[in-house]
């Protein structure tokens, strides 16, 4: 490949040759990941493209974006499981700044690969960090990008996401009652429309279906953030016409929460052995520290 073909297809001109890498999303120079970059977004060779992130990986160059760039090809080539060996092998060569974002893509890996048991322990460790003020450098909000765009994200809107996650890996697990708790919590925090459905979902698995229908009802009435959405509205609608009257089944908080026992202990998992740094937690987990007690009411 021609340094001329990088730098502009050969056209002479600074102006020239910085549109180029304007238009293209690329970055300047001849260093191992600049040649990665062009393969995976100019040329389209994938292959090429991981083979040169690595050995920009190799030579330290810009590692952080070259792990994670490489990890967003090898997924895309449904080569999940190398990537997931990459970041494990090779995070301890990036800056303290990436490991949160590497967090992020790891769970999105395990979610590709079906690893839901994994996934549930690093979604458990992220809640960890934000209880323990060590998430968005202690801070109470960060900056994000999502399609391009930055904006502003507060630690409950992180805590909610997340929590809205780890309910649906329980949901994968077919361990409805864990993720109930856990979307009751994500909704306390932050109301979603999305998460309302899937919580509706958790309580018809369970037979509670008038609960179900409570909660869904506030999607088709567009009560709640996110119903504006017509999809999220029609998985409403959906859920709606599953329910069945005749098989209604009493609340477990009105029968005894023996039966709650189980689930309960599992999210304590996340909350329990935060207990001795009851001084440093954020304001969120007070709420959830009380969670048990709130559900016995």
């Amino acid at each position: 490949m021609a340094s001329s073909k990088r730098r502009g297809g050969g056209v002479a001109g600074g102006d020239k040759k910085d549109l180029f890498h304007v238009v293209h999303k690329v970055p300047a120079g001849d260093s191992p990941y600049v040649i990665a970059k062009h393969l995976q977004l100019v040329e389209k060779q994938p292959d090429m493209a991981i083979v040169w992130f690595w050995k920009a990986i190799n030579s330290g160059d810009r590692v952080d974006s070259a792990l994670k760039d490489m990890a967003v090809v090898m997924k895309q080539q449904d080569r999940s499981q190398e990537a997931i060996e990459a970041i494990r092998s090779f995070r301890h060569l990036c800056s303290k700044q990436a490991q949160e974002s590497l967090d992020n893509l790891l769970i999105d890996l395990y979610k590709k690969c079906g690893k839901v048991e994994e996934q549930i322990e690093l979604l458990k460790q992220k809640l960890k960090m934000i209880y323990l003020g060590e998430a968005f450098d202690g801070k109470a909000t960060k900056k994000a990008r999502s399609h391009g765009k930055k904006f502003q994200v507060s630690i409950q809107q992180e805590t909610s996401r997340i929590l809205g996650n780890l309910g649906w890996a329980y949901v994968q697990q077919n361990n409805f009652e864990a993720a109930e708790l856990v979307y009751r919590k994500a909704q306390t925090i932050e109301p979603d429309a999305n998460r309302a459905c899937n919580l509706g979902l958790c309580l018809i698995k369970q037979g509670r279906h008038e609960e179900a229908r409570q909660a869904l009802e506030d999607v088709r009435l567009r009560r709640i953030y996110g119903s504006e959405d017509e999809k999220v509205v029609a998985r409403a609608e959906q859920l709606l016409r599953e329910l069945n009257p005749l098989k209604c089944v009493s609340s477990p908080f009105e029968v005894g929460l023996g039966v709650h026992e189980e689930i309960m202990g599992k999210l304590d998992l996340v909350m329990n052995e935060w207990t001795p740094f009851r001084s440093r937690r954020l304001p969120v987990f007070e709420e959830i520290a009380t969670f048990r007690d709130q559900m016995a009411c």
